[in-house]
């Protein structure tokens, strides 16, 4: 059974949640965000709640069914508030800029890293070693702080890298060698 999909959503004010089966289109003050719901799952507005219900008892509609309600609460803290995610370059020379739609990296390879942002978020970047992304998709912003994260995973015995905000890092000490 789907525990999370079975809570009900509560709309807080100043968002506008319509359902026109199978879209789910959510409006706030930050934009707007469209969720396409899974054949099998329905979904209800009544008195400022969604709730959302399943056909069946089968194992991929009981997953749906809690990812679609994930979503659609994700989708509305999205258009009323936004998702913002924050990295850190760290590293000797290791410095981030934008450039026109792209972010553009010098990461110790012999060649600059180019990254384009994705429509709907913005990317600021402060003392060429914070890089501040916000949006309102959750699914877009956390994707593109994953793929800037990737282009130099922080190393654990030099603690060189790109790392989230607050994100802990282990130092590995290194090789003893013989005495």
């Amino acid at each position: 059974m789907s525990r999370i999909g079975l809570k009900p959503i509560s709309i807080p004010t100043g968002v506008e949640v319509k359902v026109d089966h199978p879209q789910v289109s959510v409006k706030g003050p930050l934009g707007e965000l469209n969720w396409t719901l899974y054949p099998g799952i329905q979904a209800q507005v009544e008195n400022g709640i969604i709730s959302l219900t399943r056909e069946a008892e089968s194992a991929k509609l009981k997953a749906m069914h809690g990812l679609t309600r994930a979503e659609i609460s994700n989708q509305i803290v999205g258009v009323k508030e936004g998702y913002q995610r924050s990295l850190e370059v760290m590293g000797v020379g290791y410095r981030a800029q934008i450039q026109g739609d792209a972010l553009s990296f010098t990461l110790g390879y012999a060649h600059p890293v180019s990254l384009k942002v994705p429509q709907g978020v913005e990317a600021a970047v402060d003392k060429q070693t914070l890089i501040s992304l916000k949006g309102i998709d959750k699914r877009v912003v956390s994707q593109l702080a994953a793929q800037i994260r990737e282009l130099k995973v922080p190393d654990v015995y030099k603690h060189k890298g790109i790392k989230y905000v607050g994100e802990v890092l282990r130092k590995k000490a290194g090789k003893a060698g013989k005495k």
